[in-house]
Formats: structure tokens, C-alpha cells, sequence
């Protein structure tokens, strides 16, 4: 689920949490970003299992109908393809997903306001309406159907993203990510499933390890890198460089010289691109600059040393 690239970022926030606030236990942080990384994993639980939830949604809403002896029109009965979609039905009895929510204590059993919500609000829309009232449907229908809702009704509904805001501080940023995750999921579906496979926390078994060490090895040599990053931005106000980019540094630096296996290249590219995410314009030509120059310094001084697959790709710029 989450690549080098998330997982390099997942380390940018909790490291610029701890250096703010001048925490010196490696530890504890080391816990809140295996804490922030479950956590964006339990986003994309709760958004797949939502899409079950809404079939579930959808035959209560039509029971009720039928028992408060409603008049039933066509609508209701043409809506009753929406909790028999394929797709949707194959999420709901998912024993991987389920299973997953439940070690995790991940329900909708006591939002059932805003699921119903959100199910009227698809209710209304047009491309319910024109499936509703399709003769027959193929998986791929059925399929295409539920990504279109997922993509442009529920993902952009304000009332479930206030909810996610107030369970999580940390999902404000992975909504994203976990969008393009969720649609991949929806997408490898195919007809005949008897369960829906799941993406993996971490998408190589390297990862965890990796992530753990990125955040220990940039803590801890961090003050060594103070000078180095200050003796190549002499031409830049220092006091007008973000944080975050000097954190960029020091995790590219840490990568560089602590990390045998990882090509130079990868490296700056990497966090080049990361800074366009989350920094500015100058921000990418300030550290694209001061990286390309500490690089050649360490390369000379020996202290990059590369092996494996380190030693493809040895040029800086």
C-alpha cells in the first residue's frame, strides 16, 4: 500500500513533529510514526468498508419504506439494484475485510445518521437514477458504477470528511493516497471473487525496516549535518529556510551515507519530487542545489559507499 515515497514522507511529518518539539526519546517517535503509518491504513479500511456499508444502508431504507406502508413506486423497486450489486455485496461479506476491522475496532455500527446520508445523497444523484433504471448489468457495469460513486459522491461529500477530521489528525493528509488506493482495490476486483484482496501495509517486507531506520539514522545524526547544510546555503537567508526543507535535507544526506543499498539518484530524485509536494518553488532549487553539492563533497571524502543495488546510477544531476 504504501511505496519508498509515502513511507519517506510518512517520516518527513513525524520527523518535523519531534524536532518542533525538541523530543529527544527515539522511541516514542519511532511509535508515533509506526502509530501515523497503521493509521493510514485504517483510513482505507474504513472507506472500503463504508462501500458495504451503503448496501446494507440501502435495504433499510427501502424496509422502512415498505413498513410505514409507504406507496411503493418504481424507484423503490428499481433501487433495490443498488444493495444487490456484485461489487458492493462482494465488500460486504469480504471475510479479509471484516476481519481486518474487526482486530482493528474499525465499524459504521454507530454512524448509521451519516451513512444514510451519504446513501441520499447518491440517491439523488443522476448516475444512481441511470443505473437504477438500466435493464441488466454486467460486473464491469456494476463495477464502473460503484468507482463513479466512490470517485465523485462519496470522496467529495463534506459531512464524512468533518468525520474523518475529528477521528483522525493524521487523515487530513492520507486522503489522497488513501483515494488512489481504495479505486486500485475496487478496480483488481473481478467477477466471480470470493473475497476482496487487500493491499498490505507495507508493499515490500524491507519496508517497515526501512522506515524505522530513515527516522533513527536522520535523529541521530542530525547535528552533524547542521554544518554541513550551513556551510552550502551561505548565499541563502538562513533564517528564511523552512524547517521542512532542511529536514529534506538531512533525510536525503541520511539516505546517502547510511543506506548502502539505495542509488544516489533514487535519493535525490526522491526527495527533489517530495519537496515539490510540500514545499515551494525556491524551496526545490534550494535544496536541489545544496544536495547536488553535499553529494559531490561526500562522494570525494569517501563517504558515500554504495553495494548492490547502491552502485547503479551514480550521477548527481
Amino acid at each position: 500500500m504504501l511505496n519508498r515515497r509515502h513511507l519517506r514522507v510518512k517520516v518527513l511529518q513525524v520527523l518535523y513533529a519531534f524536532f518542533q518539539t525538541a523530543n529527544d526519546d527515539l522511541a516514542s517517535g519511532e511509535k508515533e510514526l509506526i502509530l501515523n503509518i497503521k493509521k493510514t491504513f485504517e483510513l482505507y479500511l474504513y472507506q472500503l468498508l463504508l462501500i458495504g456499508e451503503l448496501g446494507y444502508i440501502a435495504e433499510r431504507f427501502f424496509d422502512e419504506r415498505k413498513s410505514n406502508n409507504l406507496r411503493q413506486t418504481e424507484d423503490d423497486t428499481a433501487g433495490l439494484k443498488f444493495p444487490e450489486n456484485r461489487l458492493i455485496k462482494l465488500i460486504r461479506t469480504s471475510e479479509s475485510l471484516n476481519k481486518a476491522c474487526k482486530d482493528k475496532n474499525i465499524s459504521w455500527s454507530n454512524d448509521y445518521d451519516l451513512l444514510r446520508k451519504i446513501f441520499l445523497h447518491i440517491r439523488r444523484s443522476e448516475m444512481y437514477r441511470d443505473y437504477v433504471n438500466k435493464g441488466s448489468h454486467t460486473f464491469e457495469d456494476e463495477k464502473k458504477f460503484v468507482l463513479n460513486i466512490f470517485k465523485t459522491l462519496i470522496c467529495d461529500f463534506e459531512l464524512l470528511h468533518y468525520f474523518y477530521e475529528e477521528r483522525c489528525i493524521y487523515w487530513i493528509d492520507d486522503w489522497e493516497l488513501v483515494y488512489r488506493c481504495v479505486v486500485k482495490t475496487i478496480k483488481e476486483a473481478k467477477e466471480g471473487d470470493k473475497d476482496i484482496k487487500l493491499m498490505s501495509v507495507f508493499k515490500e517486507n524491507s519496508d517497515e525496516s526501512f522506515t524505522r531506520e530513515l527516522f533513527n539514522k536522520t535523529v541521530l545524526n542530525s547535528k552533524e549535518f547542521d554544518p554541513m547544510i550551513a556551510e552550502k546555503a551561505k548565499n541563502w537567508d538562513i533564517e528564511r529556510i523552512a524547517i521542512i526543507d532542511i529536514i529534506l535535507i538531512k533525510m536525503a544526506l541520511t539516505e546517502l551515507v547510511k543506506f548502502p543499498e539505495i542509488p544516489v539518484k533514487v535519493t535525490l530524485n526522491e526527495y527533489i519530487e517530495i519537496s515539490k509536494m510540500y514545499s515551494t518553488q525556491k524551496s526545490k532549487i534550494f535544496i536541489n542545489g545544496v544536495l547536488d553539492k553535499l553529494a559531490i563533497d561526500l562522494e570525494k571524502e569517501g563517504k558515500i559507499k554504495k553495494s548492490g543495488t547502491g552502485l547503479i546510477s551514480k550521477t548527481y544531476s
